[in-house]
């Protein structure tokens, strides 16, 4: 963890909400006026779309039938760890960018003065910009281990984690794989079922490990989300808000700034769901403002 250059992880599975939160940051930054240095967790897959298609196909083919994006072997663990490590030292890192469409390829290909890069590929690795006042990382595995031998949370000054119950979760990824990406449902439950071991053994834990978790919960029945007609809209839930460590946290203050807010116990906040991204600026503001404030000491 470093003072002088602090890291922020905001870390959830796919589907799970995490754009929300980031949006949230941005907002701050920019009132701010705070120069974050953006990682995108995708970038940090080990293998592009055509690479993971190919090893997952092999992987079934051995009876593997789990191979997914959540486990290490389609990630870069050693080098979000290193990545981290090395910020919280020097104030910078290398990073690239996972490319999600042609229009993305089509500004990379003009950034790096490239022709030949294409959706479902990584850009080249590149220094971040200098004199940046932190690192900002959002994506599956920004507080990930593996077994003992990685342990990317030890550099991460602030993680947040995004993790609605897993029936929204699993609705809010189904509607969303449809809409953006023409994925049928069932495809998508498929995707559910094979990544449900990494999810439980590398992703589930890192909820464990974040300062401050933001779980949205449902107020309508999802009992069986594969066949809910829509996602649950704010209005329609709460948002459990815990924090690790409640020393310090100021929760009289957001009881009176939060409508609707109250304690369900002594260290979790919980909101209306209309009024998330609110309570997320209220919360990491004075974060920010500290953090911002110590690197000038």
């Amino acid at each position: 963890m470093s003072r002088k250059h602090p890291v922020i992880a905001v870390t959830g599975s796919s589907g799970a909400g995490t754009t929300t939160v980031k949006r949230a940051f941005e907002n701050i930054f920019r009132r701010e006026k705070i120069t974050a240095a953006v990682i995108e967790g995708d970038s940090l897959h080990s293998l592009d779309r055509m690479a993971f298609r190919a090893a997952s196909a092999e992987a079934a083919k051995a009876g593997n039938n789990t191979f997914s994006h959540f486990g290490p072997e389609a990630n870069h663990f050693d080098k979000i760890e290193e990545m981290f490590k090395t910020y919280g030292e020097s104030g910078m890192c290398k990073r690239r960018y996972y490319v999600h469409s042609d229009a993305e390829a089509a500004q990379h290909n003009k950034h790096f003065n490239l022709t030949d890069l294409k959706a479902g590929v990584f850009t080249p690795w590149e220094d971040i910009e200098a004199k940046s006042d932190l690192l900002f990382y959002e994506g599956l595995h920004g507080l990930a281990t593996d077994n003992g031998k990685i342990d990317a949370a030890k550099y991460v000054d602030l993680g947040i984690g995004v993790v609605p119950v897993v029936n929204l979760e699993w609705i809010q990824k189904i509607h969303r794989d449809q809409a953006e990406r023409g994925y049928s449902a069932e495809a998508t439950v498929d995707t559910i079922m094979r990544r449900m071991p990494d999810y439980i053994k590398y992703i589930t834990p890192q909820f464990s490990r974040t300062d401050i978790n933001f779980q949205r919960v449902a107020t309508v029945d999802t009992s069986n989300p594969f066949i809910a007609r829509d996602i649950p809209t704010p209005d329609e839930s709460f948002v459990v808000i815990r924090f690790r460590d409640p020393k310090g946290v100021d929760f009289p203050y957001m009881l009176n700034m939060i409508p609707g807010s109250f304690m369900s116990r002594a260290n979790t906040l919980v909101v209306p769901g209309g009024k998330m991204s609110f309570s997320m600026e209220i919360i990491l503001a004075p974060i920010m403002h500290e953090m911002i404030e110590n690197k000038k000491k």
